[in-house]
């Protein structure tokens, strides 16, 4: 029997790659190496198994973002956080492709990486955001905009076989993938103030 890293590493690859719908209960089994009920029998349905493999992908990489820290620029801060989650990505591009790919879905398991992780880490950005907007070095914009103005440039981490066709190195070393993340958010964050990357509170 593979061990439980092993089973939710295999149900990310199988998730990932086929969408939770083709995701079937007979191919989940077949790719974990296991009987065809040890799904249910373990996790109960095919749906909690998901959300045993997105906590378990997601859970500590999202606890490990950085924190606000009031001793820096609130841009300065909004860039760490950025940053922070395209490198997450690059870390875990399976997990990253099975994100983005939900988002354009409406369904329970949307609901679940809203209400466990998306909407948590939009309430810390928020506060940033808005102290950014009243400074007047950003200029006010709805939430969902500010929203899919950071997240569909995770592309660029994730998308591989595009990426490696515009040029990015194959294999990318982590330092490469660093340098790249931050590269990326410095774009996004620069492009959201109002003044650009000189500004000064």
């Amino acid at each position: 029997m593979p061990e439980e890293g092993s089973i939710l590493r295999r149900g990310m690859e199988a998730f990932a790659e086929l969408g939770y719908d083709h995701a079937s209960a007979r191919e989940l089994a077949r790719r974990l190496g296991v009987s065809h009920n040890f799904i249910n029998d373990r996790y109960g349905s095919k749906a909690a198994f998901w959300r045993a493999v997105v906590d378990s992908a997601l859970g500590a990489q999202l606890a490990g973002l950085p924190q606000v820290d009031r001793s820096l620029d609130d841009a300065e801060n909004l860039r760490q956080i950025i940053t922070a989650f395209y490198r997450m990505a690059a870390d875990r591009p399976l997990m990253a492709r099975l994100f983005v790919d939900e988002l354009n879905r409406e369904t329970e398991r949307l609901d679940y990486l809203f209400e466990h992780y998306i909407a948590p880490t939009l309430q810390t950005m928020k506060s940033i955001i808005e102290r950014l907007v009243a400074a007047g070095r950003m200029a006010p914009a709805p939430l969902h905009v500010l929203f899919f103005a950071v997240i569909p440039p995770v592309s660029g981490m994730v998308e591989l076989p595009l990426a490696k066709r515009l040029g990015r190195p194959e294999p990318a070393s982590p330092d490469q993938l660093t340098a790249t993340a931050e590269t990326l958010a410095a774009l996004v964050v620069n492009g959201m103030l109002a003044t650009g990357s000189t500004a000064r509170s």
